[in-house]
This record gives C-alpha cells, structure tokens and sequence, in this order.
C-alpha cells in the first residue's frame, strides 16, 4: 500500500505563492495552447465573431514575426510571478567567463529535462540576473514553430522573448549587425525529453549538426551551456529503446515533432504524486565561447570538425563541475 505525504498546513507564504508560480507555469506548458484555441473557437461560434474575426486579419499579418524576433515585453519578463518561480527550485545561473556584447552568439542548452525550467527561467525572465551577468546582450529562446500556431498563446510566449527555432528564426538572430544577441537552442529537443530522469546523462547531440552549420553561416559564437539539476525535477515511466512505451512514443514525435514523455513528481498539497516538479536546485553553468569564423558555405568536414569541437567543451564543462553538484566521478556524458 502507498501512503500518501501531505504537506503540512503550516507553510510560509513564499512557499505558498512558489508553489502557486510554478503551478501556472505547468499548466501554461501543458494546457494553455490548446484553452486559447478553444477560447478562439467558442468566440468564433458565439456573438463575439466579429473579435474573432479581427484577430484573425491580425493573426495573418502577424504571421511571421516569431521569425523576426518576436515582440518582447519587458513588463512581462520581469513579473514578480517569476520571481516565485525561480525561488521554488530554486534556479541559478552562473558564468564562467565574460562575454563581448558585440558579437552574437549561440549557446546549446543541455539537457532538455522534461519541461526545459532552466532554460525558461533563466532566459525568458529577468529574475536569474542574465542582464547583470551578461550586459549588453539579448536572449532569445528557440522553441518548435507549431506552437506559434496557436492563437493568444503565441503573444503570450512571445512577450517572454520565445521565438520560433526555424533557420530564419535562427538566423534572423544571429545575423543582427552590431552583436548584442543570444539564440538559446535545447539541443536534444523532444528526442532528449524521452531519456530525461534523475540521474540521467544521456544528450541527444552526437548526429544534431544543423546549430553548427548555422553558427558557421553567421559567424556566431558558439557557448555550451549545461544544466545540473534539469533532469532531476521529474520521474518518467520506463521507456527503454525498443520497449513499447518507446516505440510509440518515437513514432508520435515524428508524426507531430514534438514528444510525450510519461511523467510525474509530486503534487500541490501531497509529496507522493503529481505533475508539479520536485523542490530540486537548477544550476545552469554557462561555459566559455567557441570562436567561430563567418562561413557562407561550410563543408561537411568543416561542420564536423566544429561540433567535436562543440562536444569536447561541452565534456569539458560538465567535467569541471559535476562533483561541486553531486555527480560522482565515475559518471560522463553519454552522447547519443
């Protein structure tokens, strides 16, 4: 029989409006998309049409923005709401070294964890210290372009800096004149969410060369970035290679592009079970910029050469700084 922990009923107010943040957060992530579509239809069928319609005329003519940039909103960014957010975890972020505002650069984000909370709090609120630590430049998140599809919802994510993580998305980016600006990519993507469990070092990476060959068409710098703490925030359902869980679930992210992993933590009143994360610290370690020449054409051996390159400084970091967050010695990186 399992028994069930509740959380007490004494907890501080922090904790409380904590655990009220990132509810939203979750829920934002795995519902609101598709509450906004429905809210579009209902305004459609009912007498509000005519909004519906105007939206829509809106919608057309806003269509490629989150190619261009997106439209963010500092106001959004720095909503206290995320402060709570950072703090339940809590998230940190950490440099090691300085980088030039003049040029553009694109850091890899690993691993993807579940539902990517390190990327998201760090590079889409004000509340980690990304502005203090790195002056004078812009991040920009790459999410997948389906989710702009989704009318209010792609405002929403927008104005919290979340672009598209097309080539034009991406480049557009990197291409800006001047330096000053940051595209975020989670490497692993959808295919990574499917390893990512306490304890896992498992990165999609090793067959993922398309933010190199951009990198080099754009001359942006390229900065591993890594996560101690990502996987950690959430169990999932076994799901071994080969298994049957896996086997559909490889299939449904390559009909739909993007994956479900089978997931739980810990719930809003009880600690046995649930979709809210576990109280688990994030440290997002930002390494030391790779150089990278402008390229208009790179060959396969150029690309090549560049991501080992890629992966060899990201072993590096993650090397320096396991055992300072709890990762014994014997335990690597294991590219897929």
């Amino acid at each position: 029989m399992v028994m069930i922990e509740f959380a007490p009923l004494r907890i501080p107010l922090n904790r409380r409006l904590e655990t009220a943040a990132v509810l939203q957060w979750v829920f934002s992530f795995l519902f609101l998309a598709q509450c906004c579509m429905v809210l579009y239809v209902l305004s459609v069928l009912s007498g509000y049409w005519h909004c519906a319609a105007l939206y829509g005329l809106w919608l057309y003519l806003d269509w490629d923005t989150p190619q261009c940039g997106g439209r963010r909103s500092a106001w959004v960014r720095n909503w206290r709401i995320w402060k709570y957010f950072r703090d339940y975890f809590p998230i940190h972020l950490i440099k090691t070294c300085d980088l030039d505002p003049g040029k553009n650069y694109l850091f890899g984000f690993h691993p993807h964890g579940i539902l990517v909370a390190g990327a998201f709090g760090n590079f889409c609120t004000e509340h980690t210290g990304f502005r203090e630590l790195f002056p004078g430049l812009t991040p920009y998140l790459h999410v997948l372009p389906f989710w702009f599809r989704f009318p209010f919802f792609r405002e929403y994510i927008m104005s919290a800096g979340v672009v598209s993580c097309s080539k034009r998305a991406v480049a557009h980016v990197l291409g800006r004149e001047g330096g000053g600006s940051v595209s975020v990519i989670v490497i692993g993507g959808a295919a990574e969410a499917l390893d990512a469990r306490p304890g896992s070092l498992i990165l999609e990476a090793l067959h993922r060369k398309g933010f190199i060959r951009i990198a080099l068409k754009c001359g942006a710098h390229l900065v591993p970035v890594f996560s101690f703490g990502e996987n950690e925030l959430f169990n999932q359902l076994k799901n071994p290679k080969g298994s049957i869980v896996r086997t559909i679930q490889e299939r449904l992210r390559k009909m739909m592009g993007f994956s479900l992993p089978i997931f739980h933590a810990r719930g809003v009143f009880q600690y046995s079970f649930g979709f809210m994360p576990y109280r688990k610290p994030i440290y997002t370690i930002v390494g030391k910029p790779i150089e990278v020449e402008q390229n208009a054409n790179p060959s396969a051996e150029e690309v090549d050469k560049l991501h080992s390159k890629y992966l060899e400084e990201l072993t590096q970091l993650f090397e320096q700084h396991k055992a300072q967050y709890g990762i014994p010695q014997r335990d690597h990186l294991i590219f897929t």
